[in-house]
């Protein structure tokens, strides 16, 4: 069994905003000219025999609602049994965002928040952030986020591990944090922060894992880093089948295999 701890199905909204520019410049895509059926994101899972997904809301100041929290819901209700919903949130009317959160973790089962700094230029220790981290503990679900450089052209400052990670695990030690994207070229940061708080977890998104930093490799393979990190691909940025590319070259034992492909996700999310 597979678990993609960070995928988000694609809107023309999202595809299309400007601050992606540089992706679309690597990757040498071009733009859909309609709206992408959810179809397609299943089929991407099924190639690589990914068996559920997180799909993730993305809000944004300037952009608004890129994918909105009720497409997720949609999304979810149409496929209850490959995707699990993770909210988004307007950090600018954040006791509306709260009652937002509740409503679509206890009304439509979404497993938690997730939060892209550089989407906001906001790093997660802004004061914005922090209704949203009570009332996470408060549903017992995880805030996810993004940590590392932005591939985006946005400011990737908000995406250090320290000291942002590591002072809103000390100021909510009850809060699950999962953080998405290894936090690369701020590895070492990252896993010093997973191995000081109980926590605190790492995922592989926008990773294949061929390339994944050695020491996140070396952390999996710990006895305590291996129940830590998680499997992710960030799709449609990077395909499910794509971010598997090399997952023998790892060398993990049978049991260190299972909890990072779908163990650990479906602890740290509550999965059944």
């Amino acid at each position: 069994m597979i678990i993609d701890a960070w995928m988000q199905h694609p809107t023309l909204r999202m595809v299309g905003s400007p601050i992606f520019a540089s992706l679309r410049r690597w990757v040498g895509e071009e733009l859909p000219t309609e709206e992408i059926p959810i179809d397609l994101t299943i089929a991407a899972m099924d190639v690589a025999g990914v068996s559920k997904a997180t799909l993730s809301a993305w809000s944004s100041p300037r952009y608004g609602e890129m994918i909105s929290n009720a497409e997720v819901a949609g999304w979810v209700a149409e496929h209850p049994g490959r995707f699990v919903g993770l909210a988004s949130a307007d950090l600018d009317t954040p006791m509306e965002s709260v009652r937002e959160l509740r409503r679509r973790v206890k009304d439509d089962g979404f497993k938690g928040l997730r939060m892209l700094p550089w989407l906001w230029d906001a790093a997660p220790t802004d004061r914005r952030y922090y209704p949203l981290y009570a009332e996470c503990v408060e549903l017992g679900v995880p805030f996810c986020t993004q940590v590392g450089h932005a591939g985006p052209l946005m400011p990737s400052e908000p995406g250090r591990p320290i000291p942002y990670i590591d002072q809103i695990a000390i100021d909510f030690p009850e809060l699950v944090i999962v953080c998405g994207h290894a936090g690369y070229p701020w590895t070492e940061e990252m896993v010093a922060v997973a191995r000081k708080h109980a926590n605190v977890y790492i995922d592989t998104s926008a990773w294949t894992l061929a390339r994944l930093p050695q020491e996140l490799v070396a952390y999996m393979k710990t006895g305590s880093g291996r129940h830590k990190v998680l499997f992710g691909s960030n799709f449609p940025m990077v395909t499910p089948q794509a971010a598997l590319a090399g997952l023998d070259a790892l060398e993990l034992d049978d049991e260190t295999r299972d909890l990072f492909l779908s163990a650990n996700a479906q602890r740290v999310f509550d999965l059944s």
